[in-house]
């Protein structure tokens, strides 16, 4: 079975070859800056990417999580969305981006096909940006991740800014066989949920491991933003110290 191509370019932006496809999730490019979010909010970006957005053109399609915070769009991102033919994001996002964006719910389906006539299954699934409970997605915005299938290919699980273990096991009772999970880690916090983590931390992607049974983890969203409180490093330090760090590429 071929191999895709992963590459993390720099915090949530993921550089994906497979099937056929040129493909990249939530696209972050700007240098470092702070970002106002009104209320006397903010985000601070404390590295800027390490490639211009130029150099991932031309791409088949964005896969984005969600639209609406600037470390998963920020302003070149947006910027390369119009160079590219399809973005696939949430509901709320397609209103608001217009365009190109198709939005799409939870386990709804998109097929997209490669120049080599494979046919790319992209399914939107479920994704909690922040602690478990009914308000959470009322505060915070609707958000979701993506599974990539096609026929003798493996399967890639992307899972967006999600801070859920219990919609991770929600995937894993309707997925099977997952090849690659790629993680957003990086405990993200907010001051609106008091501290509460918006994104797993390393033992929680750690979990989010054990629960989906992947063949590869590729970790992602752990660099490059001042409210990311726990690292990359400390991400790979959680797989070693559970005995899965052989999954890691």
């Amino acid at each position: 079975m071929p191999q895709p191509t992963i590459k993390v370019i720099s915090g949530p932006t993921v550089e994906i070859e497979y099937a056929g496809l040129h493909l990249l999730t939530d696209p972050t490019f700007d240098p470092e800056t702070t970002y106002d979010l009104g209320g006397g909010a903010s985000l601070r970006k404390t590295t800027g990417a390490p490639v211009e957005a130029e150099s991932v053109l031309p791409l088949d399609a964005v896969l984005l999580s969600h639209d609406h915070h600037p470390d998963n769009l920020d302003n070149k991102g947006r910027e390369l969305l119009s160079q590219v033919p399809l973005t696939l994001t949430t509901r709320d996002g397609e209103k608001r981006l217009g365009g190109n964006a198709h939005g799409l719910s939870p386990w709804e389906e998109y097929e997209i096909t490669s120049t080599q006539g494979t046919k790319v299954t992209v399914t939107a699934l479920p994704a909690l940006h922040g602690p478990d409970g009914d308000d959470t997605e009322e505060i915070i915005g609707q958000v979701i991740g993506f599974l990539l299938t096609a026929e003798g290919e493996p399967t890639i699980y992307i899972s967006g800014d999600n801070a859920s273990l219990k919609v991770v096991e929600e995937i894993a009772e309707r997925t099977s066989d997952i090849d690659t999970a790629v993680i957003f880690a990086g405990a993200a916090r907010s001051p609106f949920f008091d501290g509460a983590p918006l994104t797993l931390d390393g033992a929680g992607a750690v979990e989010a491991a054990k629960i989906l049974k992947p063949s590869h983890v590729v970790i992602a969203h752990a660099d490059s933003w001042e409210h990311f409180s726990d690292s990359f490093e400390n991400a790979l330090q959680a797989f070693n110290d559970a005995g899965l760090g052989k999954l890691l590429i």
